[in-house]
């Protein structure tokens, strides 16, 4: 670690953990209601469950992108952070506002009040006090982020953040608005959910697993620039018009289904580039670093990441196809999958790469870490696995045969106790994480570590 307010990093990735931890419990609760209905439905409804393991998801990954920008920029930029202030104070009105949202999701509190109250779009239930604090939140990182680099070195990693961090925050104001037409709200929605997580996201991991691969393969810094440069030109080039495989179906105008199969198709090609670049750049590396951990996830998140996002996400993406296949387990299974692979992986390995310095020790636990890694890809892959087969079959009996969808849900009870189990084994996977970085081998700090000599 360089600079002394790269430890405010440290903190996100803490309260991170803590909601990466909630939001795989609440995933497995959420798996084990589809297989006994009726389980604490009187207590906590599924649909409460869903929201806390969704928004939680959403919650953390913005934290630990957060941490990563905390930590990466002061390097990048070569200065000392803006205000470590802010960025605590950030954090602070971050996890009011996240506790806040999940008690009103719990106890359903202040129903039907504009302005306490849930709001009922999917994924964006948030109370609207809770909205205004998260953009607040965004305000205060930007600028404190913007002005660390503008009085810093300027470099293709931090503008790629930069213009991925900006993004977020500017898309996310489109949760404020909430049309009266339907089909106006779906396509609104979308700036949202879609340009997210299809988009300014993409911008955002490719930043930080070009600035992993720097620090870890020791390859010059102009070739990684010269790889993400296209890395980004494709994510957005495919990612904006992308949106369009999201507008067949909900009243736009028949020319979003031409424009969305076309460009919903390309979008296989910045996860692929990601894997070109991950394993060209270990491979031109000569560089030994020790910290194998990080390496292992970096190369898993774009591996990952193209098979959930870009493969999974293409097999359901053309119209014809989708006409069959929308609103089914498929769906599911792209979405586990993708995000795992995108953003889950490359948060644990920034988060494998950087706690060592934070704590000034030496890549500890990393045996244990590794086999996190391969207990929680693998245990996806199976998951992601039996909700396509599940997706198969209620795609041919309920939209195809025409079903009604509660006896089709009857006939897929063996594919959901195999993701309930794949879920139980993903949890002792992130469980083992969150203890191989955060519980050292010996309680010896080590200043002089190889980690730090290979920095």
């Amino acid at each position: 670690m360089k600079y002394t307010t790269q430890k405010v990093a440290m903190a996100y990735f803490a309260v991170a953990m803590a909601l990466f931890a909630i939001q795989v419990l609440g995933g497995l609760l959420a798996g084990f209601i589809y297989i006994a209905p009726n389980f604490l439905a009187e207590i906590v409804p599924f649909n409460v469950v869903r929201m806390i393991h969704t928004n939680a998801l959403v919650v953390w990954l913005l934290l630990g992108f957060f941490g990563a920008s905390y930590y990466l920029i002061p390097e990048e930029a070569e200065r000392e952070l803006y205000s470590p202030k802010i960025a605590y104070l950030q954090l602070i009105l971050l996890t009011v506002g996240t506790l806040g949202a999940v008690i009103t999701y719990a106890f359903n509190l202040f129903e039907g009040n504009f302005f306490l109250g849930l709001q009922g779009r999917e994924f964006l239930e948030q109370p609207l006090w809770v909205k205004l604090g998260i953009i607040v939140g965004a305000l205060m990182f930007l600028f404190n982020i913007s002005m660390t680099v503008l009085k810093g070195r300027k470099t293709a990693i931090t503008n790629v953040l930069l213009l991925g961090l900006w993004g977020i925050a500017i898309f996310f104001l489109f949760s404020l608005y909430v049309p009266s037409n339907l089909a106006l709200d779906k396509m609104y929605w979308w700036y949202v959910i879609h340009l997210w997580v299809e988009g300014v996201w993409e911008l955002v991991m490719a930043a930080i697993l070009a600035f992993l691969l720097l620090k870890l393969t020791g390859v010059d810094r102009e070739i990684v620039e010269k790889w993400i440069y296209v890395i980004v030109a494709l994510a957005l080039f495919s990612g904006v018009l992308g949106t369009g495989h999201h507008y067949y179906w909900i009243g736009t105008p028949g020319y979003w289904t031409w424009v969305g199969s076309i460009f919903s198709a390309l979008e296989v090609f910045p996860f692929f580039a990601m894997v070109l670049f991950s394993f060209t750049m270990v491979w031109k590396g000569g560089r030994d670093h020790p910290n194998k951990a990080a390496i292992l996830w970096s190369l898993g998140a774009a591996v990952l990441a193209f098979f959930g996002a870009g493969v999974w996400g293409f097999m359901h993406t053309l119209h014809p196809i989708n006409f069959y296949s929308h609103g089914t387990q498929v769906t599911a299974a792209h979405a586990h999958l993708a995000f795992f692979g995108a953003y889950v992986s490359i948060n644990l390995a920034i988060i494998t790469y950087a706690m060592p310095y934070l704590f000034k020790r030496e890549p500890y636990n990393q045996v244990l870490n590794m086999i996190s890694f391969w207990v929680m890809s693998s245990s996806m892959v199976f998951m992601t696995i039996s909700l396509t087969f599940a997706g198969a079959l209620q795609t041919h009996l309920q939209r195809v045969i025409g079903e009604d969808y509660m006896s089709v849900q009857d006939q897929l009870g063996l594919f959901y106790h195999m993701r309930f189990w794949a879920g139980a084994v993903f949890v002792i996977g992130a469980l083992l994480f969150i203890y191989s970085i955060f519980v050292p081998r010996n309680k010896e700090l080590i200043s002089a570590s190889p980690s730090a000599k290979a920095k």
